[in-house]
C-alpha cells in the first residue's frame, strides 16, 4: 500500500479494504486480547510547519479477520496502556 497525503485520505483507502472497526472506541477486546492483534498498516503525518503536529493511522486487524483503525497523535500524550500496546504491537511487526 503506498502512502497517502493525509491521514483523511488513508482512513479512507484503508475503509475500503474493510477497515471498519474504530478502535478508538472499541479499544476493550484490544486491551484484554492484544496478542491476537497484528499492525497491518502504519501509516506517519508530520505537521508541515511544527514537527510536534504529529499523527498515525494504524490498520489493525484481528486472528479472526476482524479489522479496524486507530488514529493517534503525539503517541506520548496517549494514556498508558493504549500507547503501549501499540508500540508492543509495532514492536511485534518489526520482529517478524
Amino acid at each position: 500500500m503506498h502512502g497517502y497525503s493525509s491521514a483523511s485520505v488513508a482512513l479512507e483507502k484503508l475503509n475500503n479494504l474493510g477497515y471498519t472497526i474504530d478502535y478508538n472506541i472499541e479499544f476493550d477486546d484490544l486491551l484484554a486480547n492484544a496478542d491476537q492483534y497484528r499492525i497491518d498498516y502504519l501509516f506517519r503525518y508530520e505537521g508541515a510547519s511544527d514537527p510536534d503536529d504529529e499523527s498515525s493511522v494504524y490498520g489493525i486487524s484481528k486472528n479472526s479477520g476482524q479489522k479496524g483503525v486507530f488514529v493517534a497523535g503525539n503517541l506520548s500524550l496517549i494514556e498508558g496502556k493504549k500507547r503501549d500496546i501499540l508500540l508492543q504491537l509495532e514492536l511485534n511487526e518489526r520482529e517478524a
